[in-house]
């Protein structure tokens, strides 16, 4: 039961995080939403940036395992990293908790939610830099410092998922793919 019970809470949470954002949840909001007394919340979680936490950590799980799922041991390294970034920044578009997290962010910069985008960015950048180390270490590419190659990927995606399409028509998936195969496979050189 006990169990049941903190599911229940993170559930509530997670809800009410992903409808108010992190700032305007409040505990009470919480209880009544788990039709549990506070007191119970406190008998799982010290506080809201425990609970959140807790419920962060399992945002990022998701998102490794949906990108896993998108992983074939058939496909080239570059083939790979591409699905997997698309992926995760599929994820983070969908998920009803990364859009209030990332829109919170940009309208309040509330500080536990900039802590919590960067820990989001950190384990993709993990995520990716294993990926790369990986590959650097079967020969399917060269040599490189993998986290800031894993930084600039995901940058890379981001710019062209999320910030192109402020200004210009979205890109298709297979022109990111193209153009993610340019500017790291091949290079600009002739």
């Amino acid at each position: 039961m006990a169990v049941n019970r903190k599911q229940q809470i993170i559930d509530a949470a997670t809800k009410s995080f992903s409808l108010f954002g992190y700032k305007a949840t409040t505990m009470d909001q919480v209880a009544k939403l788990a039709n549990v007394g506070k007191g119970t919340i406190y008998t799982f979680f010290k506080n809201k940036e425990e609970l959140f936490d807790e419920i962060v950590s399992t945002l990022i799980s998701e998102m490794k395992e949906a990108a896993e799922q998108v992983i074939d041991p058939q496909l080239s390294f570059f083939e790979n990293v591409h699905r997997a970034l698309y992926r995760i920044l599929e994820f983070r578009k969908q998920h009803q908790l990364a859009i209030k997290l990332f829109q919170e962010e940009r309208e309040m910069g509330t500080p536990a939610v900039q802590e919590v985008i960067k820990k989001l960015e950190t384990a993709i950048i993990a995520y990716i830099k294993q990926k790369i180390e990986a590959a650097i270490e079967k020969g399917e590419i060269r040599p490189c410092d993998a986290e800031i190659t894993a930084f600039l990927m995901l940058k890379l995606y981001v710019a062209l998922i999320f910030d192109w399409e402020k200004n210009h028509e979205p890109l298709e998936k297979e022109k990111i793919a193209e153009l993610f195969e340019l500017y790291f496979l091949k290079g600009l050189s002739k």
